[in-house]
Parts: C-alpha cells; sequence; structure tokens
C-alpha cells in the first residue's frame, strides 16, 4: 500500500474527515493525525512532512488541511497528484469550506476519495469521471422503493377503511341490534374484507378466472383485485364468542405487516431465478475465487437491424485467506479479436502480453483477501463493440395490428445457438388498462403488473429445444408505439471472450490452492425501440 488515509483536518487539529486505504485500528488512525499539526513549522512553505515511519503531504484549504498519509517509499510526486485531484473535488461536494459544510458532506467525500483512490494507488480518473460515477442511479432500486412506497401507501388506505366499518359495527350494535347475531356477521364481513385483501387470494372472481391474473405472482394483484365480498370465504366464528378480531390468523398478519412498515405486504412475491442466481454466486467456499462477468448493452430496432451492440466484462478475484495471496493468474482466451484486454495499473502488463499470466508488478505484495459479498479485486477488464447482427443472441419481433376496438398483438422472439438463455423475461409496455390483457397464446408463462401497466413474458431456459417462441394478447385498440420500448432480461453461464482460469501459480512455492471459477453474461441495457 501507498496511501494510508485521506484526511481533512482542522487547523487546531480536529478530524472532520478521514478514509483509511489499509486496516488500520482508530487509535493509530487519530494518533497520526492528532501529531499532524504538532509537526508543522509556522514559517515554513512546505508542502509535505516526514516522522520515522510516515510522510504527510497536505494542502491548505481555508482554515482546514487536506491530508494524505502515505509511506515513506511512496513517490512524493504521484501523491502530490492524488492531492491536487482531491482539492478539487472538495468543492464540488461542499457548499462551504468550514467545518460545517465538510461534517454535512462526510458521506460524498468518502464516496469520492474512493473512485480517486484503490488499493492505496491513485486511479487514473478526472474530475467529471469521479462525479458521474458517484451519481449513477439505480433503476431498479427506484422501482423497488416506488412499489413499497404504494404498497405501503395502500395498506394504510385499507386500514382505515377498516377501522370506520369497525367503528360503524359497534354503533349498530349500541342500537340494539341483537349481539349475537350482529357479532357473527359483523365477523364475518371483516373476514371476508380481510379475503379480499390477501395478495395470494385464489378467489373464483374478478381477475382469478379466465385472464390466469389470479394466478400470478404479481406485486401489484391485490390492489387490481375487485373489491366485491364472496360470501363462501365469510366464516363465522363460534357462537357466543363475539368479535375477537386479534384472534384471527389473517388479522395477525395484517398487523403484522403494518407494524413492519409494509414489508411483509410482499412476502408471496418470490424472488426471481436471476435474484437467487447472483446471491448464491456471492457465497464462497473456495480459497481462491475467479469471477468473469460480462454486461450486454444491445439496441434493436422494431423493424429490423441493430442499432447499438456493446459488451463489456471484468475478471475479479476473492480470496478469503491473505496467506493465498501471494499467486499469479494464468488465463486462456477465446482468440475473439473483436475483444479489447485491458488490465489493472497494479498487474504487470508485460507478463500478460507475453504470457497470459495476471501478476503484480512487485511479486512480493499479496493480493488483499475480503470478506464473502466483497466484489474482489479487479484484475483485467475488456470490451468488445460489433456491427454484426449474428453477435445478438435473442431478437424479438413485435407485430401490433388494430382490428375493430381491438389490438392484436403477436410477439416472437428467436434465440441464437451461441448461448443457453436463463431466466429470460421480456417486458412489453401497454397502454393504461382497466383489466389485464388476454393472452390467447404463449410460450412460457406472463404475469401482469397493473400498477405500471407491463405485461411480462418468462422463459425460464432457452435452449436447442425452444430457440424460437411466441406470444399473442389482445388488448383494447390504441397507438403501436405504446408496446415500445421492449425491455429484455437475461443471463447465460458463457461469455463472449471465452476467458477461462488455466491455473494458479504459486510464488511462495508448494502445491497452488485450490480455486473456482464463475462465468456469467447478463444484461444490462437490452431493448427494442
Amino acid at each position: 500500500m501507498v496511501v494510508l488515509a485521506a484526511s481533512i483536518v482542522s487547523k487546531n487539529g480536529k478530524v472532520l474527515v478521514s478514509r483509511q486505504f489499509v486496516d488500520m485500528s482508530r487509535i493509530r488512525i487519530e494518533g497520526l493525525l492528532a501529531a499532524f499539526p504538532k509537526l508543522i513549522g509556522s514559517g515554513k512553505q512546505h508542502t509535505y512532512v516526514e516522522t520515522e515511519n510516515v510522510r504527510y503531504v497536505y494542502q491548505p484549504i481555508e482554515a482546514m488541511y487536506l491530508l494524505l498519509v502515505t509511506n515513506k517509499q511512496s513517490n512524493i510526486l504521484e501523491d502530490l497528484d492524488t492531492l491536487r485531484l482531491l482539492s478539487k473535488l472538495v468543492p464540488e461536494y461542499t457548499m462551504s469550506l468550514d467545518e460545517e459544510g465538510i461534517c454535512q458532506t462526510a458521506f460524498e467525500l468518502i464516496f469520492a476519495f474512493d473512485e480517486v483512490i484503490s488499493l492505496g494507488h491513485k486511479e487514473n480518473v478526472t474530475v467529471a469521471q469521479v462525479k458521474q460515477y458517484c451519481e449513477m442511479e439505480s433503476h431498479e432500486e427506484k422501482l423497488h422503493k416506488l412499489v413499497l412506497q404504494n404498497k405501503i401507501d395502500e395498506t394504510k388506505r385499507r386500514m382505515k377503511e377498516e377501522a370506520s366499518k369497525i367503528d360503524q359495527m359497534k354503533i349498530e350494535k349500541n342500537r340494539g341490534n341483537k349481539g349475537g347475531f350482529m357479532s357473527s356477521m359483523g365477523s364475518g364481513r371483516i373476514e371476508s374484507s380481510f379475503n379480499d385483501m390477501s395478495i395470494s387470494s385464489g378467489g373464483g372472481g374478478g381477475f382469478g378466472s379466465g385472464s390466469g391474473f389470479g394466478l400470478t405472482s404479481d406485486v401489484d394483484s391485490f390492489s387490481s383485485k375487485p373489491k366485491g365480498r364472496q360470501p363462501s370465504s365469510a366464516t363465522a366464528p363460534p357462537k357466543g364468542l363475539g368479535m375477537k378480531l386479534g384472534k384471527t390468523q389473517r388479522t395477525n398478519q395484517f398487523l403484522e405487516s403494518l407494524k413492519a412498515e409494509g414489508e411483509m405486504i410482499v412476502e408471496d412475491v418470490q424472488p426471481s431465478k436471476s435474484t437467487q442466481y447472483t446471491s448464491a454466486a456471492q457465497k464462497l467456499t473456495d480459497p481462491v475465487t475467479l469471477t468473469a462477468e460480462e454486461k450486454l448493452n444491445v439496441t434493436l430496432k422494431r423493424d429490423g437491424g441493430m442499432s447499438h451492440f456493446d459488451v463489456q466484462g471484468h475478471l475479479s478475484l476473492q480470496i478469503l485467506n491473505q496467506e493465498d495471496g501471494l499467486i499469479q493468474v494464468q488465463i486462456e482466451t477465446g482468440g475473439n479479436p473483436g475483444v479489447i484486454f485491458k488490465t489493472h495499473p497494479n498487474v504487470n502488463k508485460e507478463l500478460f502480453a507475453n504470457e497470459n499470466i495476471l501478476g503484480l508488478r512487485d511479486p512480493s505484495r499479496p493480493f488483499p483477501a475480503c470478506q464473502t459479498g466483497d466484489a474482489g479485486v479487479g484484475l483485467l477488464k475488456w470490451r468488445m463493440q460489433s456491427v454484426d447482427e449474428s453477435m445478438v443472441p435473442l431478437t424479438i419481433n413485435c407485430w401490433p395490428s388494430e382490428s375493430g376496438n381491438e389490438t392484436y398483438v403477436s410477439i416472437e422472439y428467436e434465440a441464437s445457438s451461441m448461448f443457453d438463455l436463463r431466466n429470460v423475461v421480456i417486458a412489453v409496455p401497454l397502454p393504461a388498462l382497466r383489466e389485464a390483457p388476454n393472452v390467447r397464446q404463449i410460450d412460457g408463462e406472463w404475469k401482469y403488473d397493473a400498477r405500471n401497466s407491463i405485461l411480462e413474458w418468462s422463459i425460464l431456459l432457452i435452449d436447442n429445444s425452444n430457440r424460437s417462441g411466441s406470444m399473442e394478447f389482445v388488448v383494447p385498440s390504441g397507438d403501436s408505439s405504446a408496446f415500445f420500448p421492449i425491455t429484455v432480461q437475461f443471463s447465460a453461464t458463457s461469455t463472449y471472450s471465452e476467458l477461462k482460469v488455466a491455473n494458479i501459480l504459486p510464488l511462495k512455492g508448494g502445491a497452488p490452492p485450490k480455486f473456482s471459477q464463475r462465468t456469467q453474461l447478463i444484461t444490462e441495457n437490452y431493448q427494442v425501440v
């Protein structure tokens, strides 16, 4: 490691922000930063000061110091360049260059520092690139939060309705109605209401019959279900018990979901296969794990052809035990001329170019160990772009046609034989509908997201047995452009680069540690526009 920590301290020694890039105790970093103001002379113009163990490279910012704590073997010119870049970033994220402004944006500054310094070394980035990396948003996260908030609001509204019904029944009971009869009817009414609210309700009314809507695990199915009560689901309690709302299982589940602020509402929504695959991939069992992942960005035209094709991949290394860090990785590539490889700055480029071996420039330095679930250390990244349509793994053809007051939509897919695709989801936007679309024919499964008006076509696996498939559905008459853009998601266990790990070479001698390799191709942005 070169840069031990990047900090912002006041001139009297108060630590405002500090980001460590090596494992060190809190007492040690506080001691190093507390000693810094005492080492600075009042009349000196130097930008660094040294002790027996570390070097302080600093720059004044208003009434504070931007400080790098490095080891004495580091290149001071590189440290000064890193310091200048950090000094440009601080005003970008801080409204006022004082203690209050720094403390309010402490986390933003730490994230920016992480983009500049990796493993103690400066990354080749600019201020604009750092801001772009830190401002990236997750569409899936925003969508999840939106759905969750809508569920919470809907549950609170239902809760108020049920509370008003209970109050009304109490008023009717106090007017002199028969207690036993009214208690039974009231309890049955409440039970029926909870049956209507259940997400996994299997009643025969509404979308549950005919359209198949009630059979899906759509998170919005309960909000689209008709509010009419079904007499068969209203079960009266035993005679003499009266109204015991807190004793029923459905009521307990309903109250628990409210206590959890809506988190329990989507219990019946099963996680997708791709999510399970990703979670399983994070569980490390071998001492050394190498993960090769490619992200596919494709834009297809609705009338045929391709306007964009881009593949970005990376190879990461995860080591459980630090004693296994003194290694080199020998790889094999598929020889695809369109794939351009680029090694990490700390990796020996000549060794990779001549022998396809990935190792650190300093052979005496081990690769750092990581915890289970960490992303690991990046060794290699690559990119491939193409204008050849045969490289596209999955093509989608959508044919909307109007007939009277209805629009018939036929969609078909054709998959290339290059990959076996898993967990394929083709999301087709629809015009605003009052009820689910009428799906007449489908190869696979479907569900309708009523809140976002999206029809999702799911195929668990596409291999040689089903390289093509189709779906046909009917909706009320609408504009054909309303069915675009179509978004596609899938994964595969093969990649375009065909990168494989051939061997692990130990540098300290002895038997090589056991290793495993994981390969995955996923879609990042795959659309038909």
